[in-house]
């Protein structure tokens, strides 16, 4: 397992690093003391796992992960009760509060090991997406979006019973969404093939996809062949 820890001090950092020691099978890559340094770590290095501290100068441990594209396991550390709270918010797996008890340490890391065995179990990728819409913040993995529809220069992300705004083009998410799960079936929305339930022709000759969520997609005219061949054999 691949570890960055990320604190704007360095005895948390070293801390961390002690508490990692007795885990072989868990390597630590890197170490960053602000969000620009460990967001250019985080698309270089791939980590499984990050060790994120939420309050730091100038940018902010949310800021990061609102910067990245792909966002792996999140723990964060905090000497704040106010952060823990906001972190179960947005879903990260798990959160400890500075001073760091060993035990602590320990049920996190056992929670992390459960979450990549059940990922591996289930062939489900482990990269999620950081959603700021409004006040409200998430941490989604991105096999749970099941639906993308573009507004112009946006795109309404459904989720989880959740819709969320983002900035950012059909286009960019077809960069960064993998062609073996998520197709685009129209000019206008793309679809998690794994929420599909059924597929039939409508009265007009034309394909139209039900989504176990209850969502009816249109499978356009120029997208119906290369639709067929992939998930209609």
């Amino acid at each position: 397992m691949k570890v960055i820890v990320i604190d704007d001090e360095r005895a948390a950092r070293e801390e961390l690093k002690r508490l990692l020691m007795p885990y072989e099978d868990i390597e630590v890559v890197a170490e960053a003391s602000d969000a620009d340094q460990a967001k250019a770590l985080i698309e270089t290095l791939k980590p499984d796992l990050i060790f994120l501290d939420v309050q730091m100068p100038e940018k902010s441990g949310f800021d990061l992960l609102e910067a990245l594209v792909e966002v792996p396991l999140v723990i964060f550390t905090t000497a704040h009760h106010q952060f823990a709270i906001q972190a179960f918010e947005v879903n990260a797996l798990d959160y400890l509060l500075k001073p760091i008890r060993d035990e602590r340490f320990s049920a996190a890391i056992e929670r992390v090991k459960a979450m990549l065995g059940l990922q591996a179990k289930e062939n489900k990728p482990h990269k999620s997406i950081f959603i700021k819409d409004g006040e409200r913040r998430f941490l989604v993995p991105l096999h749970d979006i099941y639906r993308i529809e573009s507004l112009e220069n946006y795109s309404r992300l459904y989720f989880n019973g959740h819709k969320a705004m983002q900035r950012r083009s059909l286009r960019q998410w077809e960069d960064v969404l993998d062609t073996n799960i998520f197709f685009r079936i129209n000019r206008t929305e793309i679809i998690n093939t794994m929420f599909i339930y059924k597929i039939h022709s409508n009265s007009k000759g034309q394909l139209e996809v039900e989504l176990k969520t209850g969502d009816l997609c249109l499978v356009s005219s120029r997208k119906s062949a290369e639709f067929k061949n992939k998930y209609c054999v």
